[in-house]
């Protein structure tokens, strides 16, 4: 019996898990413009600790047993076929829209080069062993962690951590800000609030320069890290007809993460705007209802007769200082031992590894 096409676009957090998930169960076509998936959360380290390279960067080769990994960039969808920028068709019976977002290097490959990111990242990582000040805008999940990386592999350097909020993470319990800041500061690292920086020069990648803030102060640094946030990708969701982009930058969705008019077509990840957060707890909680609805709607169950997506009301979140401390919220905030166990100590390396039959 001829098996349903499931094409998902993406190769990042959502759409390696649900091609893997969903192999076997539907003949599947998954389409990354690059030839191996890059783990983001342990690029930070890997700035202070570059061999940590050859462990987060992970060939889609062994993904799929039956399925198959096309490297191409998608340049149309439908409500049936995705177009690749060589001409190349795909059809399908439901498609998946995973293309995640992009952010400042060496955080995250840009483009389509897996070569273009290792030397991103080695030439950061160099900047920074002969840094002796650093400063860096933005105090959200990366600029937080980075601060604590450095402080702990080089607690010889001067660090400032600039945020626009009066507190760390203010949309969590205030426990949680103000653990993480009398950690960072017992660390030796400076922290702002409530402040801008007014004359950035580029936000793509570090410099060296000085930084300008918006009560008058000049901070002057070896290395300017502009860390201050994720931009969706989503140009490729804005092919399909009659979709609305949410003021986010995000693709809106109904209740079953699809866009209006296109059943069959789903909105998941960084690009869906349906109150999740855009971090990888947020997909921890998408992956498992997309891979659960995709099963019953291939066995022929109509997909509104299905449990809608519900989104967090509150994500928890996992914020390592450094291999050993950090703080995290769990329902509750938990301290070093809960956050080293949990992501500190591996930052989940040996989880994706295996994933991916390394």
């Amino acid at each position: 019996m001829t098996q349903k096409k499931v094409v998902i676009v993406g190769g990042g957090y959502v759409g390696f898990e649900v091609a893997k998930a969903l192999d076997g169960f539907a003949d599947v076509t998954l389409i990354e413009q690059r030839e191996a998936f890059v783990q983001p959360p342990a690029t930070i380290r890997a700035l202070l600790q570059p061999e940590l390279l050859d462990q987060i960067i992970l060939p889609y080769d062994r993904l799929l047993m039956r399925g198959r990994v096309i490297r191409g960039r998608a340049s149309r969808v439908t409500q049936s076929e995705i177009t690749l920028e060589d001409g190349t068709i795909y059809t399908a019976d439901y498609i998946v829209l995973a293309t995640g977002s992009s952010y400042a290097a060496p955080f995250k490959p840009e483009g389509n080069s897996i070569k273009d990111f290792r030397e991103a990242s080695a030439e950061v990582s160099l900047q920074l062993a002969s840094a002796k000040s650093v400063v860096i805008i933005g105090a959200g999940a990366v600029g937080t962690e980075l601060a604590g990386e450095i402080a702990a592999a080089q607690p010889d350097k001067d660090i400032t951590l600039v945020s626009s909020d009066n507190t760390l993470f203010p949309m969590y319990p205030a426990k949680l800000g103000a653990q993480l800041k009398r950690k960072l500061e017992r660390a030796g690292v400076n922290i702002v609030l409530g402040q801008r920086a007014e004359n950035l020069l580029r936000l793509d990648r570090p410099y060296a320069g000085s930084v300008k803030l918006t009560d008058g102060r000049v901070i002057s640094a070896d290395l300017v890290f502009p860390v201050i946030g994720s931009r969706p990708n989503t140009a490729l969701a804005q092919t399909l007809s009659g979709v609305a982009t949410a003021p986010s930058g995000r693709i809106q969705t109904d209740k079953w993460l699809r866009p209006s008019k296109h059943p069959n077509v789903f909105i998941a990840g960084d690009i869906a705007d349906i109150g999740d957060g855009m971090t990888i707890v947020a997909i921890s909680r998408q992956n498992p209802w997309l891979i659960k609805t995709l099963k019953q709607a291939l066995k022929g169950q109509a997909i509104e007769d299905l449990k809608p997506y519900v989104p967090w009301k509150k994500a928890p979140i996992l914020l390592p200082l450094g291999p050993k401390i950090g703080n995290s919220w769990l329902f509750a905030t938990v301290g070093d031992w809960v956050t080293r166990q949990m992501k500190g100590k591996d930052l989940f390396i040996s989880k994706y590894r295996k994933a991916f039959g390394r």
